[in-house]
């Protein structure tokens, strides 16, 4: 077994030139199509065309021209089937050995903002996918690359051994299968959401490698990081890492937590995650102000948290940053000063997110959580409050600061895990309650972790109260309003204990479950 024969025919052509000189090098015969055998020609390099191989020429605009017996016949043969290489001799067709091939740019072309439905279409590859398959395929004693970082692999094997291994062969099909897969992936959901069609029979995505992980949620378990190909930019996955030690999973997994929640905001704001649930939250007319109301809101959950502003650091900020522990903060930019004093602490990781404030999840894009067989698919909670839905369903209405605080707690609430009950005040939560099994046992938690702040604060809960159980704890507390999206059949419970303590609730018509 040897390497005598290349089929080359690249759209990305990185690192061609040098790796198609080796081979020629290696004794190996090209041949090519198109503007790669231009390239290869001009470089120097010997090159047999297409259509001395197929005997047929390039036709319609370069659409069919490896559609051939005479390459898939040469690429599907196996070697040590005498049947096989009796009808190749028979009808004069050559084995190859080797096939390099990347596919027309289609992510790229989908990507650009005004792409075209026609353009995309022609930058559907057909011979391409089709060629990599049958040499994945006959893996056994064909060679196949669809990526250049693995040029020097394979032209170190042959000009060694003038083969690559077996090992290797297989390695380079399961990459060509998955590149493959990848690409359809993307072409099926482009040309379903054309139609309309968002959620289909079948529901195929696919993700590309961002980083391999040190370990996942914890040290046994194996983790790497992947982003989706069409995401918006203005997520954790396109983030600049300016500074410090590596992300682990647990840092990527609360910095998007910390992105979904200031994301929420116009004005300056300041969100402090930890373990994915807000633990103080802060908006200003300055992101120092934003930053101390989140810092105030709970002193001791924000040390070892994660910090996301929706304005650039300033040198005040940073100072103030600066003096409690934290593993990220995150932020459009920051100032040479405000980096200046932030990279004295050497694994604080700072993210950098340029456009951080513009829309970045898009209406046809879903979270795909995993179940044990299958998984599950939804649409991004991207509801926002609509003021023509509130209903105010008490005696008293709540005053136009109470309503304020309503509105700000209501962005937050949507953020925490079920059941969820959060307190705000003055522009900054004063207690989270998260993920407990009853809801009265989040109020609770709120209410404890206000303390003397829960008095002359709101309160806002992510679904409606089963009984009046929860508004008996705010009353208790000296909590003056409520927001809740209401439909229980004991409404009227809640709303004669709210009457009944002169608490003034609204309700939204819209839940919140987060799980």
């Amino acid at each position: 077994m040897s390497v005598k024969k290349a089929l080359i025919s690249v759209s990305d052509k990185t690192g061609l030139i040098p790796f198609a000189r080796r081979l020629a090098a290696a004794g190996v015969e090209i041949i090519s199509t198109g503007g790669t055998a231009s390239l290869l020609k001009e470089a120097g390099v010997p090159v047999i065309g297409i259509s001395e191989v197929t005997g047929f020429p390039e036709i319609l605009d370069g659409r069919v021209k490896t559609l051939h017996p005479n390459i898939h016949s040469g690429l599907l043969a196996v070697r040590d089937n005498e049947a096989h290489q009796k009808q190749l001799k028979e009808l004069a067709i050559e084995t190859i050995d080797l096939v390099v091939v990347n596919l027309y740019p289609f992510k790229e072309t989908i990507a650009k903002p005004d792409v075209t439905f026609e353009e995309a279409i022609e930058n559907i590859d057909i011979g391409g996918p089709t060629m990599l398959r049958s040499a994945a395929k006959n893996h056994a004693f064909v060679s196949v690359v669809v990526d250049a970082a693995d040029y020097e692999t394979v032209a170190s094997e042959i000009e060694a051994n003038q083969d690559t291994t077996l090992e290797t062969r297989r390695k380079l099909a399961a990459k060509v299968f998955r590149h493959t897969a990848a690409y359809d992936a993307l072409i099926s959901r482009y040309l379903s959401e054309q139609v309309g069609e968002l959620l289909p029979e079948s529901f195929t995505v696919t993700y590309e490698k961002a980083q391999d992980l040190r370990y996942g949620e914890n040290p046994h378990q194996r983790a790497a990081f992947y982003r989706e190909p069409l995401a918006g930019t203005a997520s954790i996955a396109y983030a600049e890492q300016l500074h410090g030690k590596e992300l682990s999973y647990n840092n990527i997994n609360d910095a998007d937590a910390a992105l979904a929640i200031v994301r929420e905001f116009t004005e300056p704001a300041v969100v402090a995650i930890k373990h994915s649930n807000p633990c103080g939250v802060g908006i200003g007319t300055t992101i120092r102000e934003a930053y101390q109301k989140a810092y105030e809101a709970d002193a001791v959950s924000i040390f070892g948290g994660i910090v996301a502003a929706n304005r650039t650091i300033d040198r005040d900020t940073a100072l103030a940053m600066k003096e409690i522990f934290l593993e990220i903060i995150l932020a459009p930019d920051f100032t040479e000063e405000a980096l200046a004093v932030l990279t004295e602490k050497k694994n604080l990781r700072l993210l950098r997110i340029p456009t951080l404030n513009e829309a970045s999840v898009k209406a046809n894009h879903f979270r795909v959580a995993p179940v044990a067989g299958g998984a599950l698919v939804q649409d991004y909670d991207l509801k926002q409050l609509e003021e023509s839905e509130v209903r105010v369903v008490t005696d008293r209405e709540p005053t136009a600061e109470e309503m304020e605080q309503l509105k700000f707690a209501w962005k937050v609430v949507k953020h925490v895990k079920s059941n969820a009950i959060l307190l705000a005040k003055d522009n900054m939560t004063v207690g989270v309650g998260a993920g407990q099994m009853n809801r009265v046992g989040s109020a609770k938690i709120a209410i404890e972790q206000a303390n003397d702040l829960a008095k002359g604060s709101v309160l806002a809960s992510d679904a409606f109260f089963p009984m009046s159980d929860t508004v008996e704890a705010a009353a208790a507390a000296g909590i003056t309003a409520i927001i809740q999206p209401g439909g229980s059949v004991r409404d009227q419970e809640s709303i004669d204990a709210c009457n009944r303590f002169g608490i003034a609730m609204i309700f939204t018509g819209t839940r919140h479950f987060k799980h």
